[in-house]
């Protein structure tokens, strides 16, 4: 049996109005291990929240879901590069397009769509 997948939610949060809580949902309700990262901390549907991508307990994440304005997106690329992903998803409105040139650089594995959209598909 293979273990769940992983996957970080870089901008998680308790607001359901907002898409770092739709996220996290829709990833756990499709079988994944969720991890969410939210510099204030705390707990989100029983799940710790994570001040810090490399505070979360996963040496390699299958994927990274990124909630976060570009300006800050663009601070936190060489962490999530230093953690390791099979792919990183940079949903609408953090997909700009210096972040993504210097995600590629990095050498991650960049996916510009909803990764909501793709868990709830498959």
């Amino acid at each position: 049996m293979n273990p769940k997948p992983t996957v970080a939610i870089l901008g998680a949060s308790a607001d359901p109005a907002k898409y770092g809580y739709k996220s996290l949902r829709a990833h756990r309700a499709n079988g994944y291990d969720v991890y969410p990262v939210n510099p204030k901390g705390g707990e989100i549907e029983g799940l710790t929240v994570y001040t810090s991508l490399a505070d979360v307990p996963v040496e390699h994440l299958d994927r990274i879901s990124v909630y976060l304005p570009p300006a800050i997106g663009m601070t936190v690329l060489d962490e999530i590069a230093a953690k390791g992903c099979g792919e990183l998803w940079l949903n609408p409105g953090s997909d700009d397009p210096a972040v993504v040139e210097r995600a590629q650089e990095l050498g991650l594995n960049v996916i510009q769509a909803c990764s909501i959209v793709d868990v709830l598909e498959r």
